[in-house]
């Protein structure tokens, strides 16, 4: 039989721990084909929640220990709960439940027949129809619960999710194995835990289901919900997409790419100032200078791309003037698309000026139109080229 843990993470829940554990077994009695445990997860509350579970662990066999000697905080309670259920107490899956009845028992069975259909990762949903939040919030309440979890479906970009912040889970062994390594750092330490565990969960690809719960708020107790959740909140997102965006290889090739781009801009602008015009020579000084400009963005790409864009791939010293010869050739296609726009404007269209830049003097004309327009064009064909035969995968 397949062994279910509901970990419940206490601080001075001593009143609750006493209503919330007999109820849980109610609904444990109802179910047939699982092994259903409790574990309270207690950070040595100063009012001794502790001794009163130590008591029912006594009578009750399915009803466990953990005591933190220091306050580990909602993250660390439950990342400790999580190792102590499937390393020592065999798990197959946890829940995690709050001990104020914020979150209902009787849902139980239906969190267990999703894992059952499939579900990796099951979620108490208080937005999806027949979920639900107090009719009596105050309105800041409402607006955090609400407005919170748009704005982080938003920054994560991920609407399939509709509700991000919810505590009542429940979590495969498969999952935690998966995540928790990614994890266990102080940031994840409070709240956020919630929302970072879960967004790993998502990009490991794991298949998530939401449950509809009506959330009930505490009757007994404080809430620990504070300033910093929203804090913490707000930082955890915002530097994941930031990271997100900063780490992406394409982000990274663009970024490389535009560099190059002023690289190739500036170096043509000047080597047009310096290389005279030759009236009986088949290239005119601005082919020549397009193609030493070319070299000097595609030197110039080559180093950056290396060292950042394809870090991962990185090269061997040995290998590097091999690949700079082989990455010049795939940049061909690049060069001839650029040689092939820069000769056709100069003839069909021709060079005119634009604009003469102030104080400097030289001139913007056409032709730095079609060499951009030539290096949009090029950096397609480059990123395919460098990706798939310069840094491909071994």
């Amino acid at each position: 039989m397949k062994k279910a843990v509901v970990i419940i993470p206490t601080y001075n829940e001593r009143e609750n721990i006493q209503k919330i554990v007999p109820a849980l077994q109610k609904v444990f009695s109802t179910v047939k084909n699982w092994d259903m445990h409790v574990l309270v997860v207690d950070d040595t509350s100063p009012d001794k929640t502790y001794e009163v579970v130590k008591e029912m662990a006594k009578k009750e066999k399915n009803v466990h220990l953990l005591q933190n000697k220091q306050k580990a905080g909602l993250g660390g309670a439950y990342l400790k709960g999580m190792a102590e259920a499937f390393t020592k107490l065999d798990a197959d899956i946890i829940f995690e439940f709050d001990a104020d009845f914020s979150h209902d028992p009787d849902k139980i069975p239906e969190f267990l027949a999703a894992i059952d259909g499939g579900a990796d990762f099951v979620l108490g949903s208080r937005y999806i129809k027949g979920g639900g939040i107090p009719a009596d919030w105050g309105f800041h309440r409402k607006f955090l619960s609400v407005v919170g979890n748009m704005i982080i479906a938003t920054v994560l970009t991920n609407f399939s999710i509709r509700d991000w912040t919810t505590g009542y889970r429940a979590i495969t062994k498969d999952v935690y194995e998966a995540v928790h390594p990614l994890i266990n750092s102080e940031r994840f330490m409070g709240y956020t835990f919630q929302i970072g565990f879960l967004n790993n969960a998502v990009r490991k690809g794991f298949k998530v289901k939401e449950v509809p719960f009506k959330f009930v708020d505490r009757t007994i107790g404080e809430s620990k919900l504070g300033a910093e959740y929203i804090k913490n909140t707000l930082l955890y997102i915002f530097k994941i997409r930031v990271d997100d965006v900063l780490n992406n290889r394409i982000f990274k090739f663009a970024f490389v790419g535009g560099l190059g781009t002023v690289v190739q801009l500036t170096t043509l602008t000047l080597l047009r100032l310096v290389i005279p015009t030759f009236k009986y020579l088949i290239f005119s000084n601005f082919l020549v200078a397009t193609l030493l400009s070319i070299e000097t963005a595609i030197a110039s790409n080559f180093i950056l791309n290396n060292l950042w864009t394809f870090a991962d791939r990185k090269l061997e010293s040995n290998q590097v003037l091999g690949k700079f010869l082989a990455f010049n050739a795939a940049s061909l296609g690049s060069v001839i698309i650029q040689l092939i726009i820069n000769t056709l404007g100069e003839n069909v269209i021709g060079l005119h000026d634009l604009f003469v830049v102030p104080v400097v003097g030289f001139a913007i004309d056409t032709g730095m139109l079609f060499a951009i327009c030539g290096i949009g064009i090029g950096l397609f064909w480059n990123f395919f080229a460098y990706n798939f035969f310069i840094w491909k995968k071994k």
